[in-house]
Protein backbone atom coordinates (compact mmCIF):
# COMPACT_ATOMS: atom_id res chain seq x y z
CA UNK A 1 0.00 0.00 0.00
CA UNK A 2 1.06 3.70 -0.71
CA UNK A 3 -0.22 6.97 0.68
CA UNK A 4 -0.58 9.67 -1.71
CA UNK A 5 -0.30 13.45 0.07
CA UNK A 6 -1.64 16.32 -2.18
CA UNK A 7 -1.04 19.65 -0.95
CA UNK A 8 -3.59 22.63 -2.06
CA UNK A 9 -3.45 26.41 -1.94
CA UNK A 10 -7.14 27.45 -2.79
CA UNK A 11 -7.54 30.97 -4.19
CA UNK A 12 -9.08 33.01 -1.02
CA UNK A 13 -13.23 33.21 -1.26
CA UNK A 14 -13.13 29.96 -3.15
CA UNK A 15 -13.01 27.64 -0.67
CA UNK A 16 -16.81 26.89 -1.17
CA UNK A 17 -16.39 26.37 -4.65
CA UNK A 18 -13.36 24.22 -4.55
CA UNK A 19 -14.83 21.97 -1.76
CA UNK A 20 -17.50 20.94 -3.98
CA UNK A 21 -15.54 20.13 -6.70
CA UNK A 22 -12.87 18.21 -4.74
CA UNK A 23 -15.75 16.13 -3.59
CA UNK A 24 -16.32 15.20 -7.12
CA UNK A 25 -13.04 14.49 -7.75
CA UNK A 26 -13.34 12.04 -4.28
CA UNK A 27 -16.29 10.57 -6.06
CA UNK A 28 -14.98 10.05 -9.13
CA UNK A 29 -11.76 8.36 -7.30
CA UNK A 30 -13.69 6.02 -5.49
CA UNK A 31 -14.20 3.79 -8.86
CA UNK A 32 -10.65 3.62 -9.67
CA UNK A 33 -9.34 0.14 -9.63
CA UNK A 34 -6.46 0.17 -6.44
CA UNK A 35 -7.94 3.04 -4.46
CA UNK A 36 -8.54 2.23 -0.90
CA UNK A 37 -9.58 5.60 0.41
CA UNK A 38 -8.09 9.17 1.47
CA UNK A 39 -9.28 12.11 3.56
CA UNK A 40 -8.77 15.82 3.78
CA UNK A 41 -7.69 18.35 5.77
CA UNK A 42 -7.96 22.40 5.85
CA UNK A 43 -4.58 23.77 7.98
CA UNK A 44 -5.62 25.54 11.69
CA UNK A 45 -5.99 29.51 11.03
CA UNK A 46 -5.71 28.80 6.91
CA UNK A 47 -8.48 28.05 5.24
CA UNK A 48 -6.91 28.11 1.79
CA UNK A 49 -4.46 25.48 2.72
CA UNK A 50 -5.95 21.70 2.19
CA UNK A 51 -3.91 18.68 2.54
CA UNK A 52 -5.30 15.10 0.92
CA UNK A 53 -4.01 11.83 2.41
CA UNK A 54 -5.13 8.90 -0.47
CA UNK A 55 -4.41 5.45 0.00
CA UNK A 56 -3.68 3.13 -3.05
CA UNK A 57 -3.14 -0.38 -3.32
CA UNK A 58 0.25 0.47 -5.60
CA UNK A 59 2.49 2.84 -6.83
CA UNK A 60 0.87 1.29 -10.32
CA UNK A 61 -2.79 2.11 -9.11
CA UNK A 62 -2.10 5.79 -8.27
CA UNK A 63 0.23 6.12 -11.41
CA UNK A 64 -3.05 5.04 -13.83
CA UNK A 65 -5.26 7.36 -11.66
CA UNK A 66 -3.14 10.24 -12.06
CA UNK A 67 -3.20 9.78 -16.10
CA UNK A 68 -6.59 8.63 -16.62
CA UNK A 69 -9.11 10.96 -18.48
CA UNK A 70 -11.36 10.63 -15.37
CA UNK A 71 -9.08 12.34 -13.13
CA UNK A 72 -8.33 15.20 -15.86
CA UNK A 73 -11.98 16.04 -16.20
CA UNK A 74 -12.53 16.24 -12.31
CA UNK A 75 -8.83 18.02 -12.37
CA UNK A 76 -10.49 20.53 -15.18
CA UNK A 77 -12.84 21.90 -12.09
CA UNK A 78 -10.13 22.08 -9.39
CA UNK A 79 -7.43 23.39 -11.07
CA UNK A 80 -8.61 27.21 -12.21
CA UNK A 81 -9.45 27.73 -8.32
CA UNK A 82 -5.74 27.45 -7.13
CA UNK A 83 -2.96 29.94 -6.39
CA UNK A 84 -0.47 27.59 -7.37
CA UNK A 85 0.53 24.01 -8.80
CA UNK A 86 -0.63 21.03 -6.66
CA UNK A 87 2.04 19.20 -4.62
CA UNK A 88 1.79 15.65 -4.90
CA UNK A 89 4.15 13.16 -2.98
CA UNK A 90 3.98 9.17 -2.67
CA UNK A 91 5.25 7.68 0.30
CA UNK A 92 4.96 3.74 1.47
CA UNK A 93 5.67 1.61 4.65
CA UNK A 94 8.85 1.39 6.17
CA UNK A 95 9.18 -2.44 6.05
Amino acid sequence: MVKVIIERRIMPGLEEEYEQAAREAMRASLGARGFIGGETLVKVGQPDRRLMITRWRDARAWKKWYQSEERANAMAHILPLLTEEESVEIFEPVL
